[in-house]
């Protein structure tokens, strides 16, 4: 590297490492073996000697050190953080309202300067997921939100909005409801050590057994009584997929509803357990059998089925004219005298719990011992240090997004 040239975090890492390989050899005697040069680097530097010998074939055959093949090895992260894709939110709609040209190369690379590396196929399915389209623009393809995404935070906004009162309070006490996670190792990743030493905390591989919390918030603070702690059976996997409905009708019924104020506004996301419809009742979906909907049509609209028609088509008319049933949860909080609102899909920035969540986390892995004992009082902790102050600037904030969101859709140009 030429001299004057800025030295990244990666690089610094290596120096320090060599120059503790360098201290170790010192302290085992006068001389050392000079054989296995390639085994020599790759255990100072930490690599492996593929990954090595990879870089040298690479540098001998071009004259230059080529990270692109290397960073391309292996499979890519499926997920983002959730706190990333608020950023990318707010990054593409402040790129689309400049009239800025926007493409999945660009906005990696942004981030990797901003903020952390992402791999380009995880930036690509994160994006998918959270409802942008790669579409033909005014001068130009650009990223930008899917018209149902649009619809659904506005529905959500509008709803949001109307629950506000003249003096800055809301007409219903709105309670905030989320689930996340914690792994044993979750730790700081960091500390402070003497170059010779060598660092003396010493991180177990994998991220270790994992525990699933499940709590609500009010601007007053922590709702009493609603905390719920468990091991999850599986380490890896989204955490979604270890809670069922019946465990968390269970927690809503016994520890969340006797504990609110009444006539309540719950705000939670779309997660599966959440939008689970009411028993009995006959809604169509890809899982129903073509007997079944030929039945519901013939019965309750004669005159629009037909016996030549397929599936596909019993399918389309059946939903067409459904009833969509209401969701078990709704039904059990209206008749506890409560409404429900659900955020739209990929928007954690409008659910204030997600601060709290990270005060929580912080603590644990400042506080990290790598035993779950150890992570069970840290978590205790960790939920002492949500204040109700923490509580009311995580939902100013969200109303600053709230409003941010209503104002910049109201001014989208037209097409």
């Amino acid at each position: 590297m030429p001299q004057g040239q800025a030295v990244d975090v990666r690089e610094r890492q290596f120096v320090v490492q060599l120059k503790a390989y360098f201290d170790q050899e010192r302290r085992q005697g006068p001389t050392v073996s000079t054989q296995d040069a390639v085994g020599r680097v790759a255990q100072a530097l930490g690599l492996g000697k593929r990954t090595v010998k990879e870089i040298l074939r690479t540098y001998r055959q071009t004259g230059q050190v080529a990270t692109a093949p290397l960073d391309a090895k292996g499979k890519p992260p499926y997920r983002i953080q959730r706190a990333l894709e608020t950023v990318i939110r707010q990054r593409i709609r402040a790129l689309n309202r400049q009239g800025s040209h926007i493409s999945v190369r660009s906005l990696a690379h942004w981030l990797n300067e901003h903020y952390e590396e992402v791999p380009r196929a995880t930036l690509g399915r994160a994006l998918q997921r959270m409802g942008l389209v790669y579409g033909q623009s005014r001068q130009t393809s650009a990223l930008r939100e899917r018209d149902e995404v649009v619809i659904a935070r506005r529905a959500y906004l509008r709803a949001k909005r109307a629950n506000r009162n003249a003096h800055g309070g809301t007409v219903r006490p709105e309670v905030y409801l989320d689930e996340s996670y914690i792994n044993v190792n979750h730790a700081t990743p960091r500390t402070w050590y003497f170059a010779e030493d060598g660092p003396w905390v010493h991180k177990p591989s994998g991220k270790g057994p994992r525990l699933i919390i499940v709590h609500a918030m009010t601007i007053a603070g922590w709702v009493q009584g609603a905390q719920l702690v468990f091991q999850a059976k599986r380490r890896t996997g989204d955490y979604h997929g270890q809670m069922d409905f019946e465990n968390f009708r269970r927690w809503f019924c016994r520890s969340f509803l006797p504990h609110i104020p009444a006539a309540s506004l719950m705000v939670m996301d779309h997660a599966p357990y959440h939008n689970v419809y009411v028993d009995g009742v006959f809604y169509p979906t890809t899982a129903t059998k073509k007997g079944e909907l030929q039945s519901w049509l013939q019965h309750h609209h004669p005159t629009m089925y037909q016996e030549a028609m397929i599936k596909a088509e019993l399918l389309a008319v059946c939903r067409q004219l459904c009833p969509k049933p209401a969701y078990a949860l709704d039904r059990l909080a209206e008749a506890a005298g409560h409404h429900i609102l659900r955020t739209p899909q990929y928007h954690p920035e409008l659910q204030p719990i997600e601060n709290c969540w990270a005060v929580v986390k912080n603590h644990c892995a400042a506080q990290c011992d790598y035993t779950m004992a150890g992570l069970r009082v840290h978590l205790e902790d960790g939920f002492a240090k949500v204040t109700p102050a923490t509580c009311q600037a995580a939902i100013a904030a969200m109303r600053e997004e709230e409003d941010r969101y209503w104002q910049e859709d109201m001014e989208e140009p037209e097409e």
